[in-house]
């Protein structure tokens, strides 16, 4: 699918408005639905005992899922962080332990050191900026996650990917391209809900 003229303008002016938004939720508020997210997560997942889980260092309003972890690492889980390694390339995870120092990496976001462990995680959490109904996944741009999802698959190994955030983020499209490829499941809390 070609992308249709246009579409690269639009899709930033919608993650400029988007990631305001995110950064506009109380952070109350997105406490709140981090914790619903957690119990939405483990109720998609269910055991994950002997499995390794990638989550993310939290950016600009990102749901804050490392006391989460933590707890699953509790459970038996491992934990692993992505790192980019070089532009227009997927991803790597590095084996990560809550505590465990950490170098600070693109946008300054915290990463294992080089010296860490890279592991193939069972489970991928991706953090979205918009996310629409077939489940695509509207990122920063740099094309890191999507590049990362086809290696996996490509390698044969079996990672369930998930989108999470908030149900602002919906949309209805983000006029997908050959590039993008959807997460297998999607959670989005709505920051609202007073359950």
């Amino acid at each position: 699918m070609q992308e249709t003229p246009g579409t690269a303008q639009w899709r930033k002016a919608m993650r400029q408005e988007l990631i305001e938004a995110r950064q506009a939720i109380p952070v109350a508020a997105r406490q709140k639905a981090d914790a619903q997210l957690a119990n939405r997560l483990d109720a998609l997942i269910g055991d994950v005992q002997g499995r390794t889980i990638s989550l993310y260092w939290p950016f600009r309003g990102e749901p804050d899922l490392r006391a989460w972890a933590a707890a699953c690492r509790d459970r038996g889980a491992a934990l692993a962080l992505p790192v980019v390694v070089a532009k227009a390339t997927p991803l790597e995870f590095r084996r990560w332990v809550p505590g465990d120092k950490l170098e600070k990496g693109v946008w300054n976001i915290p990463i294992p050191p080089d010296s860490s462990e890279v592991v193939a995680p069972d489970i991928v959490l991706s953090p979205v900026v918009g996310l629409d109904a077939a489940n695509f996944r509207l990122g920063y741009g740099g094309g890191f996650f999507d590049r990362t999802i086809a290696a996996l698959r490509e390698s044969g190994h079996t990672a369930r990917v998930i989108g999470v955030g908030y149900a602002q983020q919906k949309m209805d499209t983000i006029h997908s391209h050959e590039f993008d490829i959807p997460m297998d499941d999607a959670v989005l809390i709505d920051t609202t809900d007073p359950v």
